[in-house]
């Protein structure tokens, strides 16, 4: 009898797996974004398995997006994805839910209990990590299995309907956004600003004597430089700022809730953060720098009027001498004074 007992209760549960597998697969085909899918993934593994931890590792052109459940862990799960990944520099990595934590979940000892399902199609390279709270039965495996199938399917769907919607707003080049979308996200983040009464400002930068290089290099190298030089920026500004190609060799950002002088900072530190590069093309070494120029939203809130003045002002940078931010950083000259028949510093604004 207790026999009997077991397997209808087997039967039972698995049939409830089953049901269960199934509602979440639906709920995860009705997402139409790609941090949507698998925020559904994780609900469904969840309520099915209960691991202790589970992330999706998804390849994003020249980075990699992370998004962990919980959203803790411990640098030694970044390890692994860097391993698996062939990543060497950790600023690829980008996390989009999580922040470490001394003794968060993944320690050395759970690395041999975690389990890796490959996602791999035309458009999409990724991995599913998980660490489960028990060891998988066979029908757990095929039903995670089943779980990872669908995930494949609907983000190569997605990814594909985002990639034709990129192509009209991204700057295929450098992966920033295109001019004509800047405008709209500036129009949108100024109504945001003027609504919320909260400060704006935006920056502008060009690349200095960038048509030496052209003439010099070649093209070819001149697109490594611009690509660099995005990669560059986009990792070292907030999640909430939007950075555009301008034209040629013109960048434009924007950034909510930001004043001038915390843009001004930001902006210097980019600057230097171009001018430490060493871009190597047919084992030359190509040593390039950029100027900058601020403005702040004021009253008026006029679009075109923020632009103009963050233009302005890097003009003023490149007539300062390039590889500078303007306004409001001093530069020191020695300069001659004849009373004292010395030279005394002078301050060019």
């Amino acid at each position: 009898m207790a026999s009997v007992f077991s397997s209808v209760f087997k039967d039972t549960k698995k049939q409830s797996d089953l049901e269960k597998l199934t509602r979440h697969i639906m709920e995860l085909n009705k997402k139409q974004s790609v941090g949507q899918i698998v925020d559904a993934a994780s609900v469904c593994l969840k309520d099915i398995l209960d691991y202790r931890f589970l992330a999706f590792v998804i390849q994003n052109r020249n980075k990699v997006d992370v998004r962990t459940y919980p959203g803790t862990c411990s640098q030694v799960f970044e390890k692994l994805i860097m391993k698996d990944f062939v990543i060497e520099d950790r600023k690829k990595l980008v996390w989009l839910n999580h922040c470490f934590v001394q003794g968060g979940v993944v320690q050395e000892s759970d690395v041999k209990d975690m389990i890796s399902f490959e996602m791999k199609e035309d458009n999409l390279h990724a991995r599913m990590y998980m660490l489960p709270r028990h060891s998988l039965s066979s029908r757990h495996t095929d039903m995670v299995n089943m779980i990872v199938q669908a995930c494949i399917v609907a983000l190569c769907r997605q990814i594909k309907m985002e990639t034709l919607q990129n192509a009209a707003i991204i700057d295929p080049l450098t992966g920033c956004y295109n001019r004509r979308e800047f405008a709209c996200q500036l129009k949108r983040h100024i109504a945001r600003a003027v609504r919320h009464k909260t400060r704006l400002s935006v920056f502008m930068f060009d690349l200095d004597h960038f048509k030496n290089i052209n003439d010099t290099y070649g093209h070819i190298a001149g697109d490594k430089v611009l690509q660099t030089v995005a990669s560059v920026v986009q990792q070292n500004m907030r999640t909430g700022d939007v950075l555009a190609r301008y034209g040629g060799e013109e960048f434009i950002a924007v950034l909510p809730e930001t004043g001038k002088e915390k843009a001004m900072e930001l902006a210097d530190r980019l600057r230097m953060q171009i001018a430490g590069q060493t871009i190597m093309h047919d084992s030359k070494i190509i040593r390039i720098s950029a100027s900058f120029g601020v403005a702040e939203l004021d009253r008026c809130a006029d679009m075109n009027k923020i632009i103009q003045d963050a233009d302005a002002m890097m003009y003023r940078a490149k007539l300062n001498g390039r590889n500078t931010v303007m306004p409001g950083l001093i530069k020191l000259v020695r300069g001659f004074d004849r009373s004292a028949g010395t030279h005394a510093p002078a301050v060019i604004l």
